[in-house]
């Protein structure tokens, strides 16, 4: 590659003594699987630099599907994560390492991606951010499901009728109720990406749920269980 090149690390480990192994998400390259030698070192200027939410300029060589870091550096300080914030980050890297094939530019997602860690470093609830950072990832993933019409009838959903969600096909009116069911008001709130109520929000929650796990497949995800010692805390 010519150029540096804004990235961030999804994720890390060692290698051999002194080298780490970088998940990396580049603008205009993608996911890419990155060789650090020597960034274990203690007299290394690498040390604490590459780290996950901190925005970096780097560059690297390599025509398979290992490259090889030959430069790295901050643009700017990590963006404060802590707590709850920080697991609802982590989710995003993990999201991001499961479903992104490698060397696959998404330039317009890498956006999507700063932004949601930008508004959850100033977030009191996550929920909102991950959500519409949820939905933009099924849309650069092809996702392609109309949200604002009847797969049955082709009419405009309807604030007031519930719909029936099959895979593959949308969403049908439907007098059922139940876990693959949505109101016209939360589908047309998905939609848009703008969560004005809890219930919209719980909605576009169970969506995305439903919408992502083709692409996750059916192993847990290690960060959610993070949540489980905050969710068993509570009313304590």
């Amino acid at each position: 590659m010519e150029g540096l090149q804004r990235c961030f690390v999804l994720h890390y480990r060692p290698y051999s003594e002194t080298s780490l192994i970088l998940d990396v998400f580049s603008e205009d390259y993608g996911r890419l699987t990155i060789l650090s030698k020597g960034a274990r070192r203690k007299r290394s200027n690498l040390k604490g630099t590459l780290q996950p939410f901190t925005p970096l300029f780097m560059k690297w060589t390599g025509r398979g599907s290992m490259k090889t870091l030959t430069h790295a550096e901050p643009i700017s300080i990590s963006l404060p994560m802590r707590g709850y914030i920080l697991y609802s980050a982590f989710y995003l890297n993990e999201v991001l390492a499961r479903v992104l094939e490698n060397d696959t530019p998404y330039p317009v997602l890498f956006m999507d991606y700063l932004n949601a860690l930008r508004e959850l470093a100033q977030a009191d609830n996550p929920e909102p951010a991950l959500r519409r950072f949820e939905l933009a990832l099924l849309h650069h993933l092809g996702y392609g499901i109309d949200l604002l019409h009847c797969a049955g009838s082709g009419l405009p959903v309807d604030d007031l009728m519930t719909y029936h969600y099959r895979e593959q096909k949308g969403f049908i009116a439907s007098m059922m109720t139940g876990h693959f069911t949505f109101t016209g008001n939360q589908l047309l709130a998905i939609a848009a990406r703008r969560f004005e109520t809890p219930d919209q929000l719980k909605a576009a929650k169970r969506f995305t749920r439903i919408a992502l796990k083709p692409y996750l497949g059916g192993k847990p995800l290690k960060s959610r269980e993070l949540f489980i010692p905050r969710t068993r805390n509570i009313g304590k």
